[in-house]
């Protein structure tokens, strides 16, 4: 469905895992390139490959139906977290969902394990990164979403099976506490709700962090992303 290929950063050593990383609404997958070449410039994981996918340009209502790079159309404004469930197109959302899944088997069918496979990414990107995580088939390493939120909640029942194959895979949230765009209560109540769902997130606040990623986010992303993809070499 993307309009470009994912740009990789390869792995430096043997390739024995890969992180999946989904940029926002209006942004592209070389928008979060720099993260992954400082953590090579630092020696960091060698045996992982990054991919950064691009979404397609699409019309987004609540900007005036103006076209840019986006997983899912957002059809309606949002003020609350009920809001959520009803203000984004679910046809855009199941497409890309399918879309990450085959990312995800195109990993495995080069020989990565999914048990050594992360998904994640930003907003928009974070967002989606939850939905295909707690959905996909596969037992994954891990799942992450920066200043995202929880898609479908109110059907997320009717796509996630109660024996999912993620229930025990760690989920990083991350969220800057004065967010204007993706309100901090929003990634609040997702982790609410997926903890009474039984996953398990680590759900951490950046104090005076807007709609952004701060340099101690990353590095907490950074130490999550060592647990769940140690070196095997």
């Amino acid at each position: 469905m993307a309009t470009a290929a994912p740009l990789i950063v390869p792995a430096l050593k043997k390739h024995t895992a890969t992180v999946i990383w989904a940029h926002g609404l209006g942004d592209s997958g070389a928008g979060w390139m720099p993260i992954a070449e400082n953590f090579r410039r630092r020696g960091k994981f060698s045996e992982c490959a990054f991919v950064f996918p691009n979404a397609p340009n699409i019309p987004v209502t609540v900007n005036f139906g103006m076209e840019m790079p986006g997983w899912y159309d957002i059809v309606r404004p949002r003020t609350t977290f009920g809001d959520l469930a009803q203000a984004h197109d679910q046809p855009g959302i199941l497409k890309s969902r399918d879309y990450f899944t085959s990312l995800i088997k195109a990993e495995i069918e080069k020989g990565i394990p999914s048990s050594r496979i992360v998904l994640g990414g930003f907003s928009q990107g974070g967002a989606i990164s939850l939905f295909t995580g707690i959905s996909c088939p596969d037992k994954l390493a891990g799942i992450f979403g920066l200043s995202s939120y929880l898609l479908l909640h109110n059907k997320i029942r009717d796509y996630v099976k109660s024996e999912s194959a993620n229930k025990n895979t760690p989920i990083f949230m991350g969220h800057g506490d004065v967010d204007p765009m993706v309100k901090h209560e929003w990634g609040l109540d997702t982790s609410k709700t997926l903890r009474e769902m039984g996953w398990i997130v680590d759900f951490r606040t950046y104090k005076g962090l807007a709609h952004s990623a701060d340099p101690k986010e990353i590095d907490d992303l950074e130490k999550y992303l060592e647990e769940r993809l140690p070196p095997l070499s």
